[in-house]
């Protein structure tokens, strides 16, 4: 069975935001990390959380069995060394959808019409009204090339290398589309 799981990454400084964003509460009651893994959870996936090496007591707080969690050391030097760090430990996934802690709006059929949809060869960008969003789908050829990840791209430069690969699925999900900056990201719109 071609097993795809979820690599969330959650390892940013929330410079924008001006505190924890991730800890900030959502009109759901909940923080927006837990909505969104609550959202990841709901889709059925394996997932494995990205954290700063710094972040063990937020990372208590969330419920998560250790071999859930990624506390990465080199986080502060951007998104891409996050990315490699979580890639070195996702097991034996075919398929990652690599998510973003800040997107609590991404529903979980998105995440499982991304599963669906892809292939080993392949890139899977979900859209909404025509416009790319987040989360993305990798195949396993493109392994290598995400654990070398570097920088504040993340997987950006390796999609721009491979247009060929990459398969666009039209989603009815305009959480794709929608990530937490500042605390007025954090109202329903």
């Amino acid at each position: 069975m071609f097993q795809v799981g979820v690599l969330l990454l959650a390892a940013g400084a929330s410079r924008r935001f001006g505190g924890d964003k991730r800890a900030a509460v959502m009109p759901n009651g909940k923080t927006v990390l837990a909505t969104t893994l609550d959202n990841i959870k709901q889709a059925g996936f394996p997932y494995k959380l990205c954290l700063t090496d710094s972040d063990r007591d937020l990372a208590s707080t969330l419920g998560l069995e250790q071999q859930q969690l990624i506390f990465c050391r080199n986080a502060a030097t951007g998104m891409g060394a996050t990315l490699a760090e979580g890639m070195a430990q996702i097991g034996g996934w075919q398929g990652v959808i690599i998510a973003l802690g800040d997107m609590p709006w991404v529903q979980s059929q998105t995440y499982s019409t991304l599963r669906d949809s892809l292939a080993k060869d392949t890139l899977c960008i979900p859209t909404y009204e025509g416009r790319r969003g987040n989360p993305v789908a990798f195949g396993a050829q493109f392994y290598d090339d995400l654990r070398h990840s570097s920088g504040d791209r993340g997987a950006r430069d390796l999609i721009d290398r491979h247009p060929s690969a990459v398969n666009l699925i039209a989603v009815d999900d305009r959480g794709i589309l929608r990530d937490i900056d500042h605390l007025q990201d954090i109202q329903p719109n």
